[in-house]
């Protein structure tokens, strides 16, 4: 079974053609990061405009790399929730529209869900249930996954997201967006144990978090060290950052997977690129003998491949939409 999938929840625009919810025919991916660096962050707006000018030539080149025509395909599926709803509503409209002259039945997509869902590819062998661990800019979960259109959440951040804590603190530093990729990399060089900061816990909620009081803690670290006339070493005070946050996401992780009898770990995410993360867990999971599965690194930020992959999946259980879908800013991975 082949598909068409078309992403655009954030700042990438991108179009793969997946077959049989593993293997990847082709897959093409337009990012803005140089339009959005000069304002150290995604612009919603120029996001939404972006989109609409690169979708249709996304989509012609990812169709002409798989070799295939619209007559070969079995359905399009497209992220619809959650995203910026400017964003969101471009790939929406697009495929909508394709799936009127095409005839081909249209399948919405759960962001979070491609994001699991792109292990399957790097890992053909992996089948639910297993617990994951969905790390990126806006969202912070840890996932049962029962079946595969089957999520139960165990915990999810309270505030901040972990890659939006990481972000932010980044921009403080004075790194330039994407901040979470570039802290990533000036942390290699730098001390975890320079600096000791908060690791919040949500009273009453072991397994949830929260990252606002890290973010804050950073950024008062900046200031007053500037007040002071000190010197603040960034890739010390990133590396810092960054293993607090992988503490908090390591040892909840664990928690749940221990509480919940889980012995197959998955990442998922934007940060589930981050190299500490990745190593973290890795030893985490020699530790116990658990399993553990991670994305390849192309497949850890937006992309339409493990769009097509959960396409495949929602399909074959039945999950097509009409084409009045709309597209929805927020939305819970097991609605």
């Amino acid at each position: 079974m082949k598909i068409l999938a078309i992403e655009s929840s954030c700042d990438e625009t991108a179009a793969a053609v997946v077959e049989d919810g593993r293997k990847v025919l082709s897959s093409v991916i337009a990012s803005q990061v140089k339009e959005h660096i000069v304002y150290g962050g995604v612009v919603p707006e120029i996001a939404s405009r972006m989109h609409a000018q690169a979708v249709s030539g996304v989509v012609k080149k990812a169709m002409d790399d798989s070799g295939l025509s619209y007559t070969d395909l079995d359905a399009i599926a497209v992220t619809y929730a959650p995203g910026l709803i400017g964003a969101l509503l471009v790939g929406v409209n697009f495929a909508k529209g394709l799936s009127y002259s095409t005839g081909l039945p249209l399948v919405p997509v759960h962001h979070l869900r491609s994001h699991i869902a792109a292990n399957y590819i790097t890992s053909p062998e992996l089948e639910p249930p297993f617990l994951c661990l969905v790390v990126s800019g806006g969202h912070s979960h840890i996932v049962a996954v029962n079946d595969y259109t089957d999520f139960t959440i165990i915990g999810r951040t309270r505030d901040d997201a972990a890659g939006e804590c990481m972000d932010k603190s980044a921009r403080a530093m004075g790194l330039d967006y994407p901040g979470g990729l570039n802290l990533d990399r000036i942390s290699k060089s730098g001390d975890p144990k320079a600096f000791k900061f908060p690791h919040p816990k949500v009273d009453g909620s072991e397994y949830d978090f929260s990252f606002s009081g890290l973010k804050t803690a950073v950024v008062n670290t900046i200031h007053n060290a500037k007040q002071k006339g000190i010197e603040v070493s960034i890739p010390d005070l990133g590396a810092s950052c960054i293993e607090t946050v992988t503490d908090c996401l390591v040892n909840n992780s664990v928690k749940a997977a221990e509480s919940f009898g889980f012995s197959k770990i998955c990442l998922a995410g934007g940060v589930s690129a981050n190299s500490r993360l990745r190593e973290r867990m890795t030893e985490v999971c020699n530790e116990k003998g658990w399993q553990l599965y991670m994305p390849h690194l192309s497949l850890c930020g937006d992309n339409a491949a493990m769009v097509g992959a959960q396409g495949y999946y929602e399909f074959i259980k039945g999950n097509v939409a009409p084409l009045d879908l709309n597209a929805y800013a927020t939305m819970p991975i097991d609605k």
